[in-house]
């Protein structure tokens, strides 16, 4: 492993104190590519315009017109954590501004797979909607698109992931990553579209004269679904015309929650959106969902950090769409009851326990086999991992995958059987990259090279999916990795950790550690890490898993934990960490958080 100090623009820094930044912030912002104090700015006004996002205007004439008409809405969401926030606040949000009649539909993983397909359509259609809204897929879904044309259904499709090289027939397409549209956040989330949509709807039913301008919206009212399963469609009766334009904002939270959780990258635009959905979670603001499922995992709404999204409610809600059905955390985030809140965040609790199970062991067996790719000192390790285990849960792989990933800094693709009906002979992957190698455009090349072995592939740069027959893997295998040798040189190859140099003892302080931790920090602009030589004066395992240091930074006494790693220090190492704070019998101490080492 390398570690890399990031470099600091000198006068981007002094400007950013100069304007009254802290100055250990100052330093960081600078070195993420901040040069003024106004970059800094997430009030609202500061969002990037609607009508700038290509489809926005004409997606809101549609749902305007189908609000007036009293059309019945169905909403097709995705089953991670992204597609469920963005139905979530679809539904919340088209009954504020009116819409009688919502329904969802959200697929399952293993017996539906991914996106609106025919079938999905289908099913869309015998519930008896009129207008059918994807959140966080569709724009690959030319079939299933075309299928629910063929059933007179009007479609509207609300995504994020990158197109292929045909788009579906909707009526509308809303996806920054479309071709033509020049809104400035590619990196937008699901949820964070379908916000988008609400707001250039909400300035259209305006326009329209459809709200009482004389007064204000009163506290938003969430929707309730009938809990009759992932499959099927859940009525949500909502209000009528001429009430008081709704408050938008009251969406925020699930918009921070998805976006974060989804590891889009933290542009400047979907910072802001994190920081007001904090902001509110920190003052009670929030669904009853999300307040239940912050005390399910043990954390303090009060203090709410971008990490308790990636880390603590996100793995949560993603668990049901993983192992169970999404169904539960969809409904867990549309319900006002607090009492069913809590009940289904304990639900969603308990199925990500058993999820950790299931990924522990999945874990271990697939180490075990990508380590035997790099046994034989007679050949080159690979530059891409691909690994399948007969028994591998399909619901776990992405997980496992990224885990590999971690592991030997290779681009990874963990594949399990299909658990689908007539499906068995296919396997499912999931894949997760290294900076350098974009994941998808590698499967685009594999699927050019080799016609018919992906039966189907789709996702980002650095999270992609793909659908291969099982007498078809060696194939994959050997082409994946290929791709990877023409694109990755050894100095990509090479693990390496950019931290921000280091850190000042009188930064060692615990106010300063909750400084950190209050502003947002994720994919893109990542978390504040720092680096140089300790000492090692103890060290000890803890749970047979963690390594327990007693460090000495500049000769000062630190605490210090290496979560995941077993093996021994030397007594003195340059270490990688980020700064935490732990409380000992009422007391917060300033602990480092090892990141890694240069051994």
């Amino acid at each position: 492993m390398q570690i890399v100090a990031r470099d600091i623009p000198p006068r981007s820094a002094w400007a950013l104190e100069q304007a009254g930044v802290h100055p250990l912030l100052a330093r960081l912002y600078a070195a993420r590519g901040v040069l003024a104090k106004e970059e800094l700015d997430d009030g609202l006004t500061r969002l990037l315009p609607p009508a700038t996002l290509r489809g926005t205007q004409e997606a809101a004439r549609l749902l305007a017109d189908a609000i007036r008409d009293d059309r019945r809405l169905c909403i097709v969401a995705d089953y991670d954590c992204d597609g469920a926030t963005a139905c979530a606040v679809a539904v919340r949000g088209l009954r504020l501004l009116g819409a009688k009649q919502v329904s969802y539909l959200v697929p399952d993983r293993v017996i539906d797979g991914y996106g609106l397909t025919p079938p999905i359509a289908e099913r869309v259609a015998d519930s008896g909607a009129d207008l059918l809204i994807t959140v966080d897929n569709g724009i690959a879904s030319v079939e299933g698109v075309a299928a629910a044309k063929a059933r007179g259904l009007a479609v509207l499709v609300t995504d994020h992931h990158l197109p292929g090289p045909e788009l579906p027939a909707a009526d509308v397409l809303v996806n920054p990553n479309q071709p033509g549209c020049d809104f400035e956040s590619k990196s937008i989330a699901g949820v964070g579209v379908m916000f988008y949509v609400l707001l250039a709807l909400r300035a259209e039913l305006r326009a329209r004269g459809v709200f009482d301008m004389s007064a204000d919206a009163g506290p938003p009212q969430g929707g309730r679904a009938s809990p009759s399963g992932g499959g099927e469609a859940h009525e949500v009766a909502s209000r009528g015309a001429k009430f008081p334009q709704p408050k938008l904002d009251a969406l925020l939270p699930l918009v921070a929650l998805g976006t974060v959780a989804d590891v889009v990258r933290l542009d400047a635009n979907n910072r802001r959106l994190v920081a007001q959905g904090l902001r509110r979670i920190r003052t009670s603001a929030m669904p009853a969902g999300i307040a239940a499922l912050f005390k399910a995992a043990g954390r303090n709404a009060a203090a709410a950090t971008t990490f308790d999204f990636g880390f603590a409610l996100g793995p949560r809600i993603n668990a049901a769409g993983r192992l169970a059905d999404m169904t539960l955390g969809i409904e867990c985030l549309l319900t006002d009851d607090a009492g069913r809140a809590a009940e289904l965040a304990q639900l969603l609790d308990g199925i990500n326990r058993e999820r950790r199970d299931i990924e522990g062991g999945m874990r271990d067996q697939a180490l075990r086999l990508a380590e035997t790719l790099f046994g034989d000192d007679s050949q080159p390790p690979p530059a891409a991992i691909s690994v399948f285990g007969a028994d591998f849960h399909e619901g776990v792989v992405g997980i496992v995958a990224s885990r590999l990933k971690d592991r030997f800094h290779r681009p990874t693709f963990v594949f399990a059987a299909s658990g689908a009906d007539g499906r068995a002979h296919e396997l499912k992957g999931s894949g997760r990259s290294i900076p350098g190698f974009h994941l998808r455009d590698a499967l685009d090349l594999v699927a050019k090279r080799h016609p018919g072995v992906l039966l189907r592939f789709g996702g980002h740069a650095m999270a992609a999916g793909c659908t291969v027959a099982r007498e078809h893997f060696p194939v994959f295998e050997q082409a994946l990795a290929q791709v990877a040798r023409e694109w990755l040189d050894a100095a990509t190859l090479t693990r390496r950790l950019d931290t921000d140099g280091p850190l000042a003892p009188e930064y060692l302080r615990v106010d300063l550690v909750d400084t950190l931790h209050r502003e947002v920090w994720g994919q893109g602009f990542a978390p504040p890490t720092f680096s140089e030589e300790v000492e090692v004066v103890s060290q000890r395992l803890v749970g047979e898993k963690h390594l327990a240091l007693k460090l000495k930074h500049r000769g000062r006494p630190v605490d210090g934990i290496w979560f995941g790693h077993t093996e021994p220090l030397p007594p003195k190492v340059v270490i990688a960490w980020r700064l935490d704070a732990d409380e000992w019998q009422g007391v917060r101490r300033v602990r480092f958080l090892v990141e890694g080492a240069e051994l």
